[in-house]
């Protein structure tokens, strides 16, 4: 659908009108920002819509809250922002935010409550679950915790970062100019995690959570959800292709990484956990109702 705007003026206010010419254009929910009564701005060219609005970006300040399909406690988490992460929020209420998370686009709800002004990360988490102490002491109290790829802003001192809520040991973070280089030896840290349908680490991953964050910890920003990285990660592998590290294996709904050219390290749900299992073995058991379970290999990189 385009869209020609055209400002007419009464005595009390200038509104904005759209001339729609041709058709309607389909978008994926999941990341254009658009619902019966409102969408983001940027889409004002493409859709109509009752409404439109200009993001407030926001950050999480919880270690990990659910990004959901609806204003809704029970609703299905869609995925997770992690502790700093931003939100660029469209709709506020009391209790909820509607909006796109800014790492990655993808669109829903999240607790207000998780949402604080915008902060400036400098640092990312790194350990599996790094402590905040309540001073510069390793004895001192805990005042919580932050995940693996949690982001914060710091100042270094002497062995700790001092952040405004309390103080990470240097070697629990690094600074966010400094990614990580090794994406499978991150996903690696994941082992034996829970499988969380939404996770993206705080305290369980999915199986396209887990190629996201592995890969963000060293700087390659990839979509949300399996089938957009199956188009946008990497160059595909033929299928007799020898597999090696790193190479990305996607079935149906899901992936995985090789360790190697046998092994598949993923977060699943037959295990409920992140585990390392002989691709053979994963191919078989899916077998029984699809005769050729894996759908793309891919391969980052050279």
């Amino acid at each position: 659908m385009k869209g020609s705007v055209s400002p007419t003026r009464n005595a009390s206010a200038v509104r904005i009108h759209f001339r729609l010419e041709g058709r309607s254009v389909a978008l994926d929910g999941r990341i254009h920002a658009a619902r019966g009564d409102l969408a983001d701005i940027s889409l004002a060219g493409t859709l109509f819509s009752a409404h439109y609005a200009r993001a407030v970006e926001l950050t999480c300040v919880a270690g990990g809250a659910p990004v959901l399909s609806a204003p809704s406690t029970s609703a299905t988490a869609v995925s997770e922002l992690l502790r700093g992460e931003s939100f660029h929020a469209l709709d506020i209420t009391t209790r909820w935010a509607w909006g796109f998370c800014g790492h990655d686009g993808y669109v829903g709800y999240i607790r207000r409550d998780a949402l604080d002004r915008l902060e400036t990360p400098t640092h990312r988490i790194v350990a599996d679950m790094a402590p905040l102490f309540s001073t510069q002491d390793i004895k001192a109290p805990i005042a919580d915790h932050w995940p693996a790829g949690a982001l914060f802003s710091g100042q270094a001192s002497d062995d700790f970062i001092a952040t405004g809520e309390g103080f990470v040991h240097e070697r629990h973070a690094r600074p966010i100019d400094a990614p990580e280089r090794d994406w499978v030896a991150v996903a690696e840290r994941y082992l034996g995690q829970p499988y969380i349908w939404g996770g993206r680490g705080h305290h369980g991953v999915d199986c396209s959570g887990l190629v996201q964050v592995a890969l963000g910890r060293c700087g390659m920003a990839v979509p949300r959800d399996t089938d957009l990285q199956c188009e946008g990660i990497g160059a595909p592998l033929a299928a007799q292709a020898k597999l090696r590290r790193g190479d990305l294996i996607f079935f149906a709904g899901h992936v995985g990484i090789m360790m190697d050219g046998e092994r598949l390290l993923h977060a699943n749900a037959h295990w409920m956990a992140v585990v390392v299992e002989p691709l053979a073995d994963v191919v078989a058991r899916l077998a029984v109702d699809q005769a050729d379970p894996i759908v793309a290999r891919r391969r980052i990189g050279a």
